[in-house]
Order: C-alpha cells, then sequence, then structure tokens
C-alpha cells in the first residue's frame, strides 16, 4: 500500500511515518520512482510502536524491543528471554523520574504556598512605589 493509504489506516501523519523509517522502526519497500511502499504488517507493526511509545519508551528502545514483541489479543506480549530484564529497568527508570518529578512538584508548592497572595497588602510588580509629588 502507499504512503496515503498507510496514514488512512494507521491514522499517523506521513511525516511521523518518515521519522519511523528514519529510526529504523519500518522498513518500507520503495519504487522505482522512490514511493514507499507499505506490507499489511506495517499496520500492525506500527501499533506496536504507538503503543510502546504510549508506554514511555523511547524509539532508541523500541528498536531493540519491536523484534521481541508480539501481539496476543489487545496486549503485547515480549517474546525474546531478556526483554522481561529490559523493560523491567526501563520502568525502574521511569519510576525514579517520577518520584523526581514529585520531588520537584512538592518544592514547588511550598515556593507557592511562601507567596504572599494578591491583596495581601504586597504591592505586585506593576504596581510599583508612587512618587511623591
Amino acid at each position: 500500500m502507499r504512503m496515503n493509504e498507510m496514514v488512512r489506516r494507521t491514522r499517523v501523519h506521513e511525516r511521523l511515518l518518515r521519522y519511523y523509517e528514519q529510526q529504523g522502526l519500518l522498513t518500507p519497500a520503495r519504487l522505482p520512482s522512490g514511493y514507499r511502499v507499505y506490507d499489511e504488517s506495517d499496520v500492525e507493526t506500527v501499533r506496536r510502536i504507538r503503543c510502546l511509545l504510549a508506554a514511555g519508551l523511547s524509539t532508541a528502545l523500541i528498536v531493540q524491543v519491536l523484534p521481541c514483541i508480539r501481539a496476543d489479543d489487545e496486549r503485547l506480549v515480549p517474546t525474546c528471554p531478556d526483554l522481561r530484564a529490559q523493560l523491567l529497568r526501563e520502568g525502574e527508570r521511569m519510576a525514579r523520574a517520577i518520584e523526581d518529578l514529585r520531588s520537584s512538584h512538592a518544592i514547588l508548592d511550598t515556593i507557592i504556598a511562601a507567596v504572599p497572595h494578591e491583596g495581601a497588602g504586597t504591592p505586585r510588580p506593576s504596581q510599583g512605589v508612587a512618587e511623591a509629588s
């Protein structure tokens, strides 16, 4: 199928499909004219890519993971023995990043709580100090 049909079937913009190809996630055939031709299996590959991206994986990691994933009804299942450990490490990395964000959010909340509310007698920067006449 050509690019426009792939876009219609996957609901993924052609720029993203080209990006997936640049990243090594898709390898469509090329006609002598240079046009891309996608296989039916590429529709499922794009679905898997989108699912893995939604799970927070980078395209660099998806390149490694994609050959070791199969679809089982509506979920993806790892098929390579070491993939589970790799995904667990990625999950741990995400958990640390989430905890870092929670800590940052707590610090920001503390700073916000220390800021006087408007109307509490503190001049706003735009008010300035009245000049003496």
